[in-house]
């Protein structure tokens, strides 16, 4: 692949981004069929994150205009899920209606929706920034996960913020690998997710 760079969010790249999350959302494996909607996981992991903050959103492009990977920031963790309860979510609950999926795979991320996560007290108090990354498999192993995770480094140093974290999948070793090679530290876990974080 010739001319691929980083570069920042555009609008227009917002199916690529919820392409991108559905097929590395297995720890790192396309998901496309574990699930019956496939826009579910953009829904919570990536198109808030470029409604609500687009300026800390950066991508890998193909060369040809096309977003192959991207990394997506929050700054203020609290604030940015307060925006969240207030701006996203209503929506979304309203189009998916609490258990009208069933127990699969759906289900569990509509019960999301409807009682998202939120972050620990004791993990924003040096690390309030967090962020989501995904690559597709055409620029993993190349340096491209790097070179976004710098970007948005500098991006969150550059507005004050202290540390960032991000949680990973317990069963996505490589993926664990490649945060500790950042410098990431451990910070929590439970039986399906490790929180890494890093101090800016």
């Amino acid at each position: 692949m010739s001319g691929v760079h980083v570069r920042s969010y555009r609008d227009e790249d917002l199916p690529r981004l919820y392409e991108i999350c559905l097929r590395t959302a297995a720890a790192g494996e396309d998901a496309t069929d574990l699930v019956s909607d496939p826009r579910l996981f953009g829904d919570v992991y990536a198109a808030p994150y470029a409604a609500l903050e687009p300026e800390r959103a950066f991508v890998v492009d193909d060369g040809a205009g096309a977003a192959v990977g991207y990394v997506l920031g929050a700054l203020d963790t609290r604030a940015f899920e307060e925006r969240c309860e207030a701006s996203w979510w209503p929506a979304l609950r309203a189009r998916h209606p609490l258990g009208s999926a069933g127990d699969d795979l759906d289900g569990l991320l509509i019960g999301m929706i409807h009682g998202p996560h939120l972050a620990e007290e004791d993990t924003l108090r040096e690390h309030p920034s967090h962020l989501h990354i995904d690559l597709l498999p055409e620029v993993q192993g190349g340096g491209w996960g790097r070179r976004l995770m710098e970007r948005l480094h500098d991006a969150l140093r550059a507005e004050g913020s202290p540390g960032v974290h991000l949680g990973v999948s317990t069963r996505n070793r490589r993926a664990i690998g490649f945060y500790h090679h950042l410098g990431y530290v451990e910070l929590g876990a439970d039986d399906f997710t490790r929180r890494l974080g890093l101090r800016l």
